[in-house]
């Protein structure tokens, strides 16, 4: 429900009902704006109808929250949400270019990875300590120490680092050492690891689920922001369909559809989505051009020999003239 108050309402007033919705066993929240305050209050509808809040004269309007995903809609939160990884704020009408290596491999690697992500103007460094594999023959990641060797060249570069969780008992760890955590794809609707990152302070950057509905993303996040965590960041990285022409068919139309939708950020994972160097930097430039609010690009000093995702990876020259035509491009349209 939704409870927009008087301009005139007080703060005591506005206490007194937060105090009433809790009384009733059910979740009180309190959104100050510019113009109005608007509270919300999530449970039973049985109860809610109950409090008739309708009557009180300090209350302009009640209404609904008709999405099923009440906290990460819009409806509740009408402004958009900046979350900060580190130094790097995301979302609110910035953009964050985030890039690193797919995979940690080694210090000479990850380091070089992080030259080239911090040239291009990348705020926040990515790489996978852990990595979730379709084969089990494949590279699997160097785990804590991989997670060490990130810190160390984030460190050095001045970038905050994330990366991705695929297992709960690796998330004291994660917390630990790591700026934002990531999850993956393969985990959207892992509900545990959700109620988990949840349960922190840690931003989460969210990935689509490759045969995940828009609503699908929508109510994973809810997972997480119903557990506490209000630092959601969510990824578009391409889904399935029966086009084979490129890794995945990258949904760019799921940008505004999501701005529209939720206060959330959304940021686009153009090396995923296509799986194709040459068509990464054109997809990341079409999704500044979406409203994305950043990209998450792949990066390798030597993708030939990267032990994962090096057709998608970047040259460092690639990512630095990805840089420049971004920068180009969001002045262009007037963002920063």
């Amino acid at each position: 429900m939704i409870i927009v108050m008087k301009p005139e309402a007080d703060k005591e007033t506005v206490d007194r009902l937060l105090e009433k919705i809790e009384s009733k066993g059910l979740k009180p929240l309190h959104m100050p704006g510019a113009e109005r305050v608007v509270l919300g209050a999530l449970g039973d509808e049985r109860v809610l109808a109950e409090l008739q809040l309708e009557a009180e004269p300090s209350v302009e309007s009640v209404k609904p929250i008709l999405a099923p995903y009440k906290l990460a809609a819009r409806d509740l939160h009408p402004h958009d949400s900046v979350i900060e990884i580190g130094n790097a704020a995301i979302g609110g009408g910035r953009f964050a270019l985030i890039a690193g290596p797919c995979a940690v491999e080694n210090e000479e690697q990850v380091m070089a990875s992080a030259k080239a992500a911090k040239e291009a103007g990348a705020r926040v460094l990515r790489g996978g300590a852990y990595k979730p594999r379709t084969s089990p023959y494949s590279f699997q990641g160097h785990g804590p120490e991989g997670l060490e060797l990130l810190r160390k060249a984030g460190d050095a570069h001045d970038l905050p680092i994330v990366t991705e969780l695929v297992d709960t008992r690796d998330l004291d760890l994660l917390v630990e050492k790591s700026d934002a955590i990531q999850i993956g794809t393969r985990n959207m609707q892992n509900f545990e690891l959700l109620k988990a990152v949840g349960g922190t302070d840690k931003p989460v950057m969210l990935k689509r689920g490759m045969a995940a509905k828009i609503d699908d993303l929508l109510m994973a996040a809810e997972y997480i922001l119903a557990h506490g965590n209000e630092q959601v960041i969510l990824c578009e990285r391409g889904i399935r369909t029966f086009e084979t022409a490129t890794r995945n068919t990258l949904d760019l139309a799921a940008v505004p559809l999501l701005k529209e939708k939720t206060h959330l950020p959304v940021i686009v994972d153009p090396s995923h989505g296509t799986g194709k160097r040459e068509l990464v930097t054109p997809m990341a430039l079409a999704a500044a051009a979406a409203g994305a609010d950043g990209v998450m690009v792949e990066v390798h000093y030597n993708p030939p020999s990267a032990l994962s995702d090096g057709p998608q990876s970047l040259y460092p020259e690639q990512m630095v003239a990805l840089g420049d035509q971004l920068d180009r491009l969001l002045g262009a349209l007037g963002r920063a």
